[in-house]
């Protein structure tokens, strides 16, 4: 290997570690406020790469239909929950959020899906419709059972992650698909070239962290987030909508992945099981950073990203296997620096 192989690797991984940086982050962000380890993140970016790939093909993509469907749902919910008490104010905005918001996407896609729509009106339409998908899917699934153990959460995240990748096979068949860059710029430094869409990639990651960073330091829905992840039954003592909580950290994981598929999906083809594999990678980014340290999971998935580059070079059979060894000597050092627990006797 040379130094110029070498630069080009360590580009590559830097640009694989800025999007398992977002996914990692997502991660973090839903597992501290709700105790949801989000497997359906991949699905996430898998939809969100898709639909905006479907979109700017000039077809509709299944996901909207989804949403409505999962809009409904989620309307019937409330209404069964509100069975005992009628607040026209709650199903009022109930069947805002959850019919009307749905249907007017729907609406809204058909009407401005065509080949010649700017990729600007393609990513909001596609970003939309993730958002749409995670506040139903939360509604669904997760915040019924808010209250429940980390396991069985887990296993509910299971089945949502099975049950949305089916349905992307339903949506976008087994072809991968590929979606326009959203720059053709590039430019040369050294030895190595920069495309728009790699810078793209960078400045999203950075502004991303640096968002969050405010959002959750120097805004009264962040902090509402934190208290819900360090005390929800605090946190719901003192005023803050848990629920309401939960939904924005879905919301937020849901556009985080879905601007992560769209940043990728212009540099490699996709397919409708392909976000599964990218969001274990922030996975082990997120458990590196123990679950709670944004700073730690964004420079965990750069190593992974940089270690997964130099696989694929020396070793491109064992690339996934090196990589998800990386999280064997963290569980590791963990269980080492964890306190003993004396099991009870019978």
């Amino acid at each position: 290997m040379n130094t110029t192989i070498m630069l080009f690797l360590i580009q590559d991984g830097i640009t694989n570690g800025a999007i398992y940086a977002l996914l990692g982050l997502a991660l973090v962000l839903v597992f501290a406020v709700t105790r949801v380890i989000l497997i359906p993140q991949g699905e996430f970016v898998t939809y969100g790469a898709l639909s905006y790939a479907m979109l700017c093909a000039g077809n509709v993509p299944g996901t909207v239909w989804l949403a409505m469907a999962m809009g409904a749902g989620a309307f019937a919910f409330d209404l069964f929950a509100a069975r005992r008490g009628l607040h026209l104010r709650k199903l009022a905005r109930s069947l805002a959020l959850n019919i009307v918001f749905p249907a007017a996407l729907l609406a809204a896609t058909y009407l401005l899906v065509g080949p010649k729509t700017p990729i600007a009106v393609n990513i909001v339409l596609a970003l939309l419709t993730v958002a749409a998908i995670s506040l139903y899917l939360y509604r669904l699934a997760f915040q019924p059972l808010a209250h429940t153990s980390v396991l069985v959460l887990l296993i509910a995240s299971v089945g949502c992650h099975l049950a949305l990748q089916g349905l992307g096979l339903v949506f976008f068949g087994a072809e991968g698909l590929r979606g326009p860059p959203l720059s053709n710029a590039a430019f040369t430094v050294g030895d190595l070239r920069f495309t728009g869409q790699s810078i793209a990639v960078y400045v999203v990651t950075v502004a991303f962290i640096v968002a969050l960073w405010l959002f959750f330091g120097a805004t009264l829905m962040g902090k509402a987030l934190r208290a819900t992840a360090v005390n929800r039954l605090g946190a719901r003592l003192v005023g803050i909508r848990t629920t309401l909580s939960g939904q924005i950290a879905f919301l937020l994981a849901a556009v985080i992945g879905a601007i992560s598929g769209i940043l990728i999906v212009p540099i490699t083809t996709l397919y409708y099981d392909t976000g599964f594999l990218i969001g274990l990678k922030g996975f082990i980014a997120a458990i590196i950073g123990g679950l709670v340290s944004y700073p730690l999971t964004a420079i965990a998935a750069l190593v992974v990203g940089t270690v997964e580059a130099f696989s694929s070079f020396y070793a491109s059979n064992f690339k996934e296997v090196i990589v998800f060894t990386l999280i064997i000597p963290v569980l590791v050092l963990r269980s080492l620096a964890a306190p003993a627990v004396e099991e009870e006797g019978d």
